[in-house]
């Protein structure tokens, strides 16, 4: 009677860890208006301690138009390191209104470095370097994305 329960065990195992994945993060479109025009990425929102802990760490490519939205629910002074990240990155520091504070360009991969936001910030986006130079992206620029004001 054992051997035939243990089959129907293993298949609820396997169907509650079907049932159960892990957490995706939530992706999306977010748009800049900048003086040379609106630019669109395709952005995974990150909103979880866990998930921005992670980030973009362990990733070996970020393609043109896609990157990382980290959203920490309520303004404040941040700082991101590049450990464990293996392509070079622009940070671009958003405030709750939607306009970006500040733009960190070209950072470097594998680095301990702290780089701070420079005040208080909603979000940041993250994009492969060479993106905010490319598009004229500068702070100042209004950010589109629901967790934006807009103000």
């Amino acid at each position: 009677m054992t051997t035939r329960l243990l089959p129907i065990f293993a298949g609820i195992v396997l169907a509650l860890i079907w049932i159960a994945p892990p957490h995706a993060a939530t992706t999306g479109t977010l748009e800049i208006a900048s003086k040379t025009g609106v630019h669109s990425f395709t952005v995974e929102v990150v909103a979880t301690d866990e998930e921005r802990a992670k980030g973009l760490m362990f990733r070996r490519e970020l393609p043109e138009g896609r990157g990382m939205l980290f959203d920490f629910k309520r303004e404040q002074p941040v700082a991101f390191w590049m450990k464990n990240t293996y392509v070079p990155l622009d940070m671009i520091f958003i405030r709750a209104d939607g306009r970006i504070l500040r733009i960190a360009e070209n950072t470097q991969p594998m680095s301990e470095s702290l780089v701070p936001s420079g005040g208080p910030v909603l979000g940041v986006l993250e994009v492969i370097a060479g993106t905010a130079k490319k598009l004229g992206i500068e702070p100042g620029d209004r950010v589109s994305y629901p967790i934006f004001t807009g103000k």
